[in-house]
């Protein structure tokens, strides 16, 4: 049956490289390209509508080994070709938002009237409704991440290979063999479309994308009587995780800064990473990346007990969360030029301000990470399963725990530290609060329920869980911050500096220029005189030497000035800083701090 799959996936990927070739050529023939744009990363014209290749060499592959013993597939793919069609007339004629919404949504009705549902509710409305929603759902996704060369594609020629998967294991081989076609013919097309791209599919490719990924787990030959629900629920559902975070993202910080929403521009996150350094071939291949371990995940819940598996998506929840607020913490967008934007932006220091003063995020990843901990200690001591009477206890006892746990972490001195600044001089505080914590939830059990049912072993693993967690999460934090501060520039056009001392100044100093970015200078590395702190890194900072490779590091990093961070310079040594910062061709500053 695999080799089913092969040949099906061989004819496609052939028929896409040679229809992808073809359409491209004659796009550019007949000057059907997108020219470059401001807000486009693309700077040169390229082919447009390359959706028409892959979609032609799926529909030829289809043709060709239309599996036999498959119903409902007809009905697919007229419905998958209609939402096709729609995305190519908006290609040419530009299409208002609700026009090609109400399109979608005609579509869906049409191809949910014949019994394809989701089958997740007893009331047939109700499940018709959101099977509607989903599909409708699902086809936009795949068209917001079409965003940058090879992201969408890439995403939904991965999701497809899981499918494969899963359609196999559900015992349906037909469903699991125009799967493989599918992903055939998008493979085929990313040899054109992954950077530098010189073809892009259009909202013609991306809309068939979107509705085949979310139509085909609805098709076999009982008209989804006999389905996988796990296909359906688990891999649709991880995989719109990141354009779904993508466009909550994107909405709410264009909102935050004044943008009207429905403005293009490059801030998805894919084009985050981009500015992280990334580049648009790294920031490709790590949404792909991505989508890879959320299919990973599906196929671990898929075969994990459903205890297990709640874990593991609460995990790589969490996971996905903390990537939200490093992206969201890269700065995409140019200074404010008016009054509207200016309003927009006002929101943002009252919210960080409050997100400072509150320690909301952190209290709610501290309470995560107790009853991940708690819970996870239970299956670790049961092997995975809900023994009774031991899991009426454990929940008859987790919100105590958590109660507790978190009101020592706040007694014992959890929440006077900065994440931003966490180090190893951190750890006995880290250490204290976190067994003080559990001494005090074990003794608080102990009294409440006399350890009745408790298990002793479960406790003692979530004393180990629940430091490395805490204390995982806050490197996690630190690091991120680290590597934002390392890789991103101030704003367009800053200076790079060096700064000379990496003491206790010069951390200061890096600290200030990190978090101040209206100065619009960005620190690139260190140089001091002692050896041995040289190749050290200090908040994503490396110490790259002594005062003397101040010429070669001047024009190997394109520095423009030095700022001293010492306040105990000899005189000789400043002479020195002087003589080579004009042989150099850089100016230098002395920082000094001051109590009016």
């Amino acid at each position: 049956m695999v080799s089913e799959y092969a040949i099906s996936f061989g004819i496609a990927l052939v028929a896409s490289l040679i229809c992808t070739f073809l359409v491209r050529a004659g796009a550019r023939r007949w000057k059907l390209v997108a020219a470059p744009r401001a807000d486009r990363w693309h700077k040169r014209p390229t082919a447009l509508l390359g959706g028409i290749g892959f979609y032609v060499a799926f529909i030829i592959s289809y043709l060709i080994r239309r599996p036999a013993d498959m119903a409902g597939d007809w009905l697919l793919i007229s419905c998958a070709s209609a939402m096709f069609v729609v995305g190519l007339v908006d290609d040419f004629v530009r299409l208002k938002p609700y026009t090609k919404l109400v399109a979608q949504i005609v579509i869906c009705t049409l191809f949910t009237m014949f019994g394809l549902h989701l089958h997740w509710f007893a009331s047939p409305v109700v499940d018709q409704a959101v099977t509607i929603f989903w599909l409708v759902g699902i086809t936009n996704a795949l068209n917001l991440l079409d965003n940058l060369d090879g992201v969408s594609g890439g995403i939904a020629a991965i999701a497809a290979a899981y499918l494969v998967y899963f359609c196999h294991e559900a015992g349906q081989p037909a469903a699991a063999q125009m799967s493989a076609a599918f992903v055939g013919a998008v493979v085929g097309f990313l040899f054109f479309n992954f950077n530098p791209a010189s073809i892009f599919m259009g909202d013609c490719g991306s809309l068939f994308l979107g509705f085949f990924l979310g139509g085909v787990t609805m098709v076999n030959n009982q008209f989804g009587l006999r389905r996988n629900i796990l296909a359906v629920l688990f891999i649709p559902v991880l995989l719109l995780c990141i354009p779904i975070i993508d466009t909550t993202l994107v909405t709410v910080l264009r909102k935050l800064n004044g943008r009207p929403v429905s403005q293009g521009g490059r801030d998805h996150t894919s084009h985050r990473l981009v500015a992280l350094g990334l580049g648009e071939r790294g920031a490709a291949l790590a949404l792909w990346g991505l989508a890879a371990a959320s299919g990973g995940v599906a196929v671990m819940v898929h075969r994990l007990s459903w205890a297990v598996s709640a874990l593991v998506v609460a995990v790589f929840i969490l996971a996905l969360l903390f990537l939200v607020i490093f992206v969201a913490k890269v700065r995409v967008y140019e200074p404010v030029t008016s009054e509207a934007e200016g309003a927009g932006r006002a929101l943002l220091p009252t919210l960080a301000d409050f997100t400072y003063k509150r320690r909301i995020f952190e209290v709610l990843n501290d309470v995560i990470i107790i009853v991940l901990a708690y819970y996870g200690a239970f299956l670790l001591r049961f092997d995975g399963t809900l023994a009774a009477p031991y899991y009426v206890a454990f929940l008859r006892s987790l919100p105590l725990v958590v109660g507790v746990q978190l009101a020592a972490f706040l007694v014992l001195g959890l929440y006077r530290g900065l994440w931003r600044y966490t180090s190893m001089s951190d750890l006995p505080t880290l250490i204290k609060a976190v067994g003080g914590a559990w001494v005090a939830s074990v003794l608080a059990t102990w009294l409440a329920f006399r350890l009745d049912d408790v298990s002793r072993g479960m406790l003692a693993m979530q004393a180990v869980l629940l430091f490395g967690g805490v204390a995982g999460s806050r490197i996690v934090f630190r690091g991120m911050r680290a590597l934002l501060a390392r890789f991103q520039d101030a704003t367009p056009g800053s200076r790079r500096i060096l700064i000379y001392g990496a003491g206790d100044g010069g951390e200061l100093l890096l600290r200030e220029l990190q978090n101040n970015r209206e100065l619009n200078l960005l620190p690139v590395g260190f140089v001091d005189d002692d050896p041995a702190k040289h190749g050290r890194v200090i908040h994503g900072v490396r110490v790259l030497g002594a005062l003397d490779r101040l010429a070669e590091l001047a024009s190997g990093e394109n520095i423009t000035e030095v700022i001293v961070s010492t306040t105990k310079l000899a005189q000789a040594r400043s002479e020195e800083l002087t003589r080579l910062c004009a042989t150099a061709g850089v100016s230098f500053r002395k920082m000094r701090i001051a109590l009016e």
